[in-house]
């Protein structure tokens, strides 16, 4: 912290501080109760002020915590309060001020987020210190702000206007610090819906889209059950993606407030095989399909049924099961220790890139893996935006996750290696793999192209398939007699969710194809809307049949009526 505005001399020095944040300055000893002098890019400390906050201070989202230490854990990467690396609520200010009222707020269109934030008004909230006026403001277009201040890309980022000159406002951050910080204060209680419709509906599936469609669906006042065919409530989000990017005591948080709320959920329902469907549409006045698309895109080449070669959900989902079998206190000979998958000591190698791919490294990373590998099929992304990549569109460049940090910060070097296709799986004598083998690829018209001759032999003990997803798993679709699209997805326009089956519903990446969190809740709350009005008509019209009916029956008891 600098003691005077005017020490120092010759061009200023940048705003950030050597502890990661705006520097400050108070007016003396006795000044702690008012609100810090901050530093600006031309070097002077003023008060925080908004109208030109975009100019005045340098983006800064809070880093997550240092790789070499959170790889030794698997608690989340965000810091805690107690962390040095934590932003105070003044740095938290002078970020939220950055946020530039522009006319056309990008970051909350189609461009930028999915379910369209009301990014500058929650900005405004939080430099206004109105933080419960702030998470009613999230509350409004996002029913699980702590899922996506985690999780998500931040797209709405890659749309900011301040990114046009500059680099764009640290939305992801202030989400995050919002919804946080209401569950810490108790801002985030059950809202008990005050009249019910009579009308239920079953949902399959309780990952993001299933649970924003039961959150919506219940506020109108349906009885909701979701079913789940895991152990567990949360789909992707408790089995898919990693503690260490989302903590499942977050998940369980928000679970349980939509249990007190009054959604049931049902574990172990695997609909279409232990459940009937046809059974289930017909004890409810509406049925939902938010089952995701589970199918992985698989890589055929000679080797593939060795041992050691994986899906990465596969991976991913017998690991997140060992650490909750662990934290509960379950005994180590309960992990299934015969088809648990550990990177402990192996060459790992992880094929296809994305957030699922970091997720399989950073997983490795914890496993204690002996080296890891990543292989893309694509070139690497240039450092800036490409010509035809302009702003408000996600920009496609050259990044570094907190997967590839942690292989940096270990190894010395950053895991990836680009433009290589895998040509087979090498095992030994007795089914293990060893080894692959790749070509170099060069991007043509007509796709990816093998180099002849460029040839590349790889140790491997573990090869995890990070290839993304297909389409979802057909046998609830076939069994109600649904139709697909051209890519096998569940088929329903967007906007109206409905199927070809009267009063059978679809959203997420079951419809959609595979996605990100944020696009599987818009999906859960426009499929919502829709069976709503399904509901608010099919209820109008047994009412209105049962009027005349009761009607008719007076009429033919009294000729006089």
């Amino acid at each position: 912290m600098s003691t005077s505005p005017a020490e120092g001399g010759g061009k200023p020095e940048g705003p950030i501080g050597e502890d990661g944040r705006h520097e400050l300055w108070r007016e003396g000893i006795y000044d702690h109760d008012n609100e810090p002098k901050v530093k600006r890019r031309d070097g002077s400390f003023q008060s925080i002020e908004k109208l030109r906050g975009f100019l005045n201070y340098e983006r800064n989202p809070e880093p997550y915590r240092r790789p070499l230490e959170r790889v030794l854990d698997w608690g989340e990467l965000n810091p805690t309060e107690e962390d040095d690396l934590h932003h105070t609520e003044v740095e938290q200010k002078v970020q939220a001020a950055r946020c530039m009222d522009c006319g056309t707020p990008f970051c909350q269109t189609h461009t930028g987020c999915p379910v369209n934030n009301l990014i500058p008004e929650w900005n405004s909230l939080v430099y206004n210190d109105q933080w419960s006026d702030a998470i009613d403001s999230l509350h409004k277009t996002n029913n699980f702000p702590e899922f996506t201040g985690r999780v998500c890309p931040a797209p709405c980022e890659g749309s900011c206007v301040a990114g046009l000159v500059d680099s764009p406002v640290t939305i992801k951050n202030i989400e995050y610090k919002i919804v946080d910080r209401a569950w810490k204060d108790g801002l985030i209680t059950p809202r008990i819906p005050k009249e019910r419709s009579g009308m239920t509906v079953a949902i399959v599936g309780s990952g993001p889209a299933g649970l924003a469609a039961a959150d919506q669906l219940n506020q109108m006042g349906h009885k909701v059950t979701v079913y789940e065919r895991a152990d567990r409530i949360g789909g992707l989000l408790m089995y898919g993606i990693p503690n260490m990017k989302l903590e499942k005591d977050t998940v369980d948080r928000r679970v349980n407030l939509l249990r007190e709320e009054g959604i049931e959920f049902v574990t172990n329902a695997d609909i279409g095989k232990n459940v009937d469907v046809n059974e289930l549409r017909a004890n409810y006045d509406a049925l939902a399909l938010c089952v995701g698309a589970t199918k992985p895109r698989d890589l055929p080449v000679p080797g593939r049924d060795l041992k050691g070669v994986h899906y990465a959900m596969e991976f991913l989902t017998k690991n997140q099961k060992r650490l909750l079998m662990t934290k509960e206190g379950n005994l180590e000979s309960s992990w299934e220790k015969e088809t648990f998958i550990t990177a402990a000591g192996k060459d790992v190698i992880v094929i296809g890139g994305g957030d699922t791919g970091t997720d399989c490294i950073g997983t490795s990373m914890r496993h204690r893996c002996k080296s890891v590998t990543n292989f893309e099929l694509m070139p690497q992304p240039p450092m800036e935006r490409a010509p035809n990549n302009p702003w408000p569109q996600w920009p496609r460049v050259f990044g570094v996750d907190y997967g590839h940090a942690e292989v940096q910060a270990v190894f010395g070097k950053d895991p990836r290696v680009y433009s290589v296709m895998t040509k087979e799986f090498i095992g030994d004598d007795e089914g293990n793999l060893k080894a692959l083998v790749t070509q170099a690829v060069e991007i043509t018209d007509k796709g990816p192209k093998a180099i002849e001759g460029s040839e590349k032999e790889w140790p491997a003990d573990l090869v995890v398939l990070s290839m993304g997803f297909i389409s979802p798993e057909e046998y609830i679709a076939e069994d109600l007699g649904l139709d697909s699209d051209q890519r096998n997805n569940i088929h329903a326009v967007y906007g109206d969710f409905r199927t070809n089956v009267e009063g059978v519903f679809a959203g997420g990446d079951c419809r959609r194809g595979q996605s990100l969190v944020v696009w599987a809740i818009n999906e859960g709350r426009g499929l919502a809307d829709s069976a709503n009005q399904y509901l608010q008509q099919k209820k109008a019209d047994e009412t209105s049949s049962d009027g005349r009916s009761a009607f008719a029956n007076l009429s033919s008891l009294s000729p006089n009526i």
